[in-house]
């Protein structure tokens, strides 16, 4: 019972960051699952079986406090869906792992821009354009977020928000939303893939249903933190977690020593905090409402 209330815990705190950053839920949630010794695919599949009825609670929540743009859902959709159903069938046997660090650096360098964007670009408080994204944008992006976030039981919003965020003319909430709401669609595709491939017997229902309940709970509270929050500040927020999750991966990768990663860890949420710090600073001085 005990491991329940916490499995419990996690899924709230992991939707809770997920649905108001536009990711983590998956990492964090299948990290915990290998972490009590759930094999690799296995993990995958119970996480992603858990998603389809957290990232329902969190699309219906973002939907209800407009946080969602439409027609990025629809182009996501197709190409994610496919990316995870292909990437759940193959994943015994295709080394994820091996080409991980590499997407690592790439969202690595993605979360730096994202920072710098938001931190130094002026404050702007009129309403953004609706935002012309171009069919050929979403169908790689898409296929490869959907196809990772099986592979490595987690993905699709680190790929997709980073890359969404990297463009000037949609707003960070509406990012968010929009990968939150999507994502329903990739963990039914995924799952689907992982029952033909794995079967009903290598789930945990049990571990499903604590980490749906913590979800559940934690989608409404995580749309409205999104529509309340300004998006200079959720930029950062989002940056920062980009930066923090990827500079993980590479470290992991090069076998840094635990003390090394420590120090580092210390030094890049220090430099985090003080750029919220001063974003806040400065929404105060252009007289943004929270």
């Amino acid at each position: 019972m005990k491991k329940l209330i916490i499995l419990a815990v996690i899924g709230l705190c992991a939707q809770l960051v997920d649905g108001s950053l536009g990711m983590a839920y998956g990492v964090t949630s299948t990290s915990l699952l290998l972490l009590f010794g759930i094999a690799p695919a296995a993990a995958s599949a119970s996480v992603h079986l858990a998603e389809v009825v957290t990232t329902a609670a969190s699309g219906i929540s973002h939907i209800r406090f407009g946080n969602v743009d439409k027609n990025i859902v629809k182009r996501l959709l197709i190409p994610g869906s496919v990316g995870a159903f292909i990437g759940a069938i193959f994943l015994g046997s295709i080394p994820g792992d091996i080409i991980k660090p590499y997407i690592s650096l790439f969202l690595l360098g993605l979360g730096c821009f994202v920072i710098y964007r938001f931190l130094f670009k002026k404050v702007d408080v009129k309403e953004k354009k609706q935002p012309d994204f171009n069919k050929k944008f979403f169908i790689p992006l898409g296929f490869i977020a959907g196809f990772f976030d099986s592979t490595g039981g987690g993905g699709w919003g680190p790929i997709t928000t980073p890359v969404l965020l990297s463009k000037n003319n949609i707003e960070t909430r509406k990012v968010v939303g929009s990968v939150d709401t999507s994502e329903f669609a990739i963990s039914v595709s995924a799952t689907i893939g992982f029952l033909f491939s794995l079967g009903w017997g290598e789930i945990n229902f049990i571990w499903v249903f604590a980490l749906m309940i913590g979800g559940i709970i934690a989608a409404p509270i995580a749309a409205w933190l999104v529509k309340i929050i300004p998006s200079h500040l959720l930029g950062v927020l989002v940056g920062g977690m980009i930066i923090l999750t990827n500079v993980r991966t590479l470290l992991l990768t090069i076998n840094v020593s635990s003390s090394a990663m420590l120090a580092i860890y210390s030094i890049l949420f220090v430099l985090w905090i003080s750029g919220v710090i001063y974003v806040v600073k400065k929404l105060k001085k252009y007289k943004v409402q929270y």
